[in-house]
C-alpha cells in the first residue's frame, strides 16, 4: 500500500511528559530534548503550560525563541489569563501554536466544572476566539473527549472550528477507550461535523489499558491527521503513546496503512536515552523499538535462523531506529578524532569543549577496562552534557573501610571555592549509607534518599556503573546521577550532583523572595 499522506507528530514530551511523577526538568534539560525533537523531525513541540509556573513559563519561552523547524506551542485552559500567558511566552516564535482545553464530558462537567452544556461551548468558543487575537494556528481539546456524549462532542467540534480552531484534538484523557471505539468516535465526526473539513482532527491517548498507540493508529484510519506522543510513552498515570512505536508501527507496516511520518527514525534511539537519562525513568529492557533486548535474540532456534536470514525473526533493522550496527568500538589508543566520529554515530553532537572533557574521562576509563561498549561512551557524554550542573562542592578523595559485620568507615574529603574539608564516620548500614551521612555532615544539605538506582552501561564485570538517585529536601524531589567503575565513587558522585541541584534551586528561590 503507498503512503498516500503525510501525519502530523504533536510531540508533548515536555508538557504531558514531565508530568510524569518524578520527572520535572530544569532549563537546560529541556533545551537539550527539545534539540533532538527538532533533530528527530517532529512537526510541533508542546514546550509546557506557561502558566502553571514561573519555570514552564521560562522554558517555553526559550524553546519559542531559540529553536526553529517545528511548531512550537504552550498549552493553556480556556480563560484569558492562561491564553495571556501563553503567548507572552510563544510570542518569540517563527511558528506559535496555542493550545487551549475545556473539559465536555458529563462526569467532567457535573463534578469538576459544575457548568452546563451551554456553558461549556460558550467557554470553548470564548477560549478560541481570544486567542485567535493572537495568532492564527490555534488548536482545541475538549478534555476527556472520548468518554463525552457524540451528539455533544459534535456541536463542541464544530463550535471552536466555527470561532476559528484550526487543529481539534480528540483526547483519550484516562485510556478508557478501545481502538475500534477510538476509530469510530474519529469517523463521527468526520461524517458529522459539516465544517471538519477547515480543520486537522488531532488524537492524545493515554495508556492505561495499554492501548494508546493502537487507539491513536486507528484515529488516523478514521481520518484524524495528526497525532500527540511522547519519547518513550512518558506521561501521567500509565503514560501516553510512545512516539518510537507510532512512528515504526506506520513505516514497517507501509503494507497496511497509507500514511506516514516525517520523523528521521535514526534518531529514535538517541531521543530515547536522552529523555531516559534526564527524566530518571528507566525504559524497561523489553520495551518496543527502543528497549536494550528489542533487537536481542537469546534462544537458539532465533539465532539459527537470523543467521540465515535476518528477517526470520526481525521486522525492523536496528540501524533504522538508531541503534549502532556494531558494538565493540573503541580502546586506549583510540584519538579525539575517532570518539567524536563515535559519539556522532550514537546521535550526540559535542562542543570542542565537551569533546575534550569526555575524552579526558575516556582515556580514565580506558585504562581501567580493556574493553569499551557504546554504552560505555554514551553514559560518559550524558554524563557531561547532563550530569553536570554548577559545582558548589566537589569530590576530592575517599576512603572506605569495609569489614564484615561491622559499621563501614569512611573518610571523605570535599572541595567548595578551593578550600578543602574533611570527615570521618563509621556508621551507616553500608558503603552508599555513610557516603549520604557524610556528605550531609559536611555540606550541611538535609536530605532523604527516595530511590536509588545502579545499572551496568555494557558489557562485562569491569562495565563502569550508573548510579541515578532521587532525593527529598523540603518537599521537593532532587536527581543526581554519576558514572564510574568504581560504584562507591559513583555513588558519592551522584549524592554530590543532588546536592549541589538542591543548593542552586535554594539560591533561586532566595533570590526570588
Amino acid at each position: 500500500m503507498s503512503n498516500s499522506r503525510t501525519i502530523k507528530i504533536f510531540d508533548t514530551t515536555l508538557r504531558d511528559g514531565e508530568q510524569s511523577p518524578g520527572a520535572s526538568m530544569n532549563l537546560k534539560e529541556k533545551m537539550e530534548i527539545a534539540q533532538a525533537l527538532i533533530e528527530l523531525g517532529v512537526n510541533v513541540i508542546e514546550a509546557g503550560f506557561p502558566i502553571a509556573s514561573p519555570g514552564d513559563f521560562e522554558s517555553v519561552r526559550e524553546i519559542a525563541n531559540n529553536f526553529r523547524g517545528a511548531e512550537i506551542c504552550g498549552l493553556a485552559r480556556s480563560n484569558e489569563r492562561d491564553i495571556d500567558r501563553a503567548w507572552e511566552a510563544l510570542k518569540g516564535s517563527a511558528d506559535p501554536r496555542i493550545h487551549v482545553f475545556l473539559a465536555t464530558s458529563a462526569i467532567h462537567r457535573e463534578f469538576k466544572l459544575k457548568m452546563s452544556p451551554d456553558e461549556i461551548i460558550s467557554r470553548a468558543v470564548a477560549g478560541v476566539v481570544h486567542a485567535k487575537n493572537y495568532c492564527d494556528n490555534i488548536e482545541f481539546s475538549p478534555e476527556d473527549a472520548a468518554r463525552t456524549e457524540p451528539d455533544f462532542l459534535c456541536r463542541v467540534v464544530e463550535a471552536v472550528i466555527d470561532a476559528g480552531a484550526t487543529t481539534v484534538n480528540i483526547p483519550d484523557t484516562v485510556g478508557y477507550a478501545t481502538p475500534e471505539q477510538m476509530g469510530a468516535c474519529i469517523k463521527n465526526l468526520v461524517d458529522r461535523v459539516p465544517n471538519i473539513d477547515k480543520a486537522v482532527i488531532s488524537v492524545h491517548c493515554h495508556n492505561d489499558l495499554g492501548m494508546a498507540v493502537a487507539n491513536s493508529l486507528a484515529g488516523v484510519q478514521n481520518g484524524a491527521g495528526q497525532i500527540e506522543c511522547t519519547v518513550n510513552g512518558i506521561g501521567e498515570r500509565a503514560g501516553n503513546a510512545s512516539l518510537e512505536e507510532v512512528v515504526m508501527a506506520v513505516r514497517t507496516r507501509s503494507d497496511f496503512y497509507d500514511f506516514d511520518t516525517t520523523v528521521n527514525s535514526k534518531r529514535l534511539v538517541p531521543a530515547s536515552r536522552l529523555v531516559s537519562t534526564i527524566t530518571g525513568l528507566e525504559v524497561q529492557r523489553n520495551k518496543a523499538v527502543v528497549g536494550r533486548n528489542a533487537f536481542a535474540h537469546e534462544a537458539g532456534i532465533h539465532q539459527d535462523g537470523m543467521l540465515k536470514e535476518r528477517t526470520t525473526y526481525e521486522i525492523m533493522r536496528p540501524e533504522d531506529v538508531g541503534f549502532a550496527s556494531t558494538d565493540l568500538v573503541l580502546g586506549k589508543h583510540s584519538g579525539r578524532a575517532a570518539l567524536a566520529d563515535r559519539a556522532k554515530q550514537l546521535g550526540f553532537k559535542l562542543t570542542g569543549e565537551q569533546l575534550q572533557s569526555v575524552f579526558e574521562e575516556f582515556k580514565k576509563l580506558a585504562d581501567r577496562k580493556k574493553e569499551i561498549f557504546d554504552g560505555d561512551i554514551a553514559a560518559l557524554i550524558e554524563h557531561e552534557i547532563l550530569g553536570t550542573i554548577e559545582e558548589e562542592w566537589s569530590l576530592v578523595s575517599f576512603d572506605v573501610d569495609l569489614k564484615y559485620q561491622a559499621a563501614p568507615r569512611i573518610t571523605l574529603c570535599l572541595s567548595k571555592g578551593g578550600e578543602e574539608q574533611t570527615v570521618e564516620i563509621a556508621e551507616g548500614s553500608g558503603p552508599v549509607d555513610a557516603a549520604f551521612l557524610a556528605v550531609k555532615k559536611i555540606t550541611g544539605v538535609e536530605m532523604t534518599c527516595k530511590e536509588f538506582h545502579v545499572r551496568s552501561t555494557s558489557l562485562g564485570y569491569d562495565a563502569p556503573g550508573e548510579i541515578t538517585l532521587e532525593t527529598e529536601h523540603k518537599g521537593q524531589i532532587f536527581r543526581g546521577r554519576a558514572v564510574s567503575t568504581d560504584s562507591v565513587e559513583a555513588s558519592i558522585k551522584a549524592i554530590l550532583n543532588a546536592t549541589n541541584r538542591i543548593l542552586v534551586a535554594n539560591r533561586v528561590a532566595n533570590n526570588a523572595s
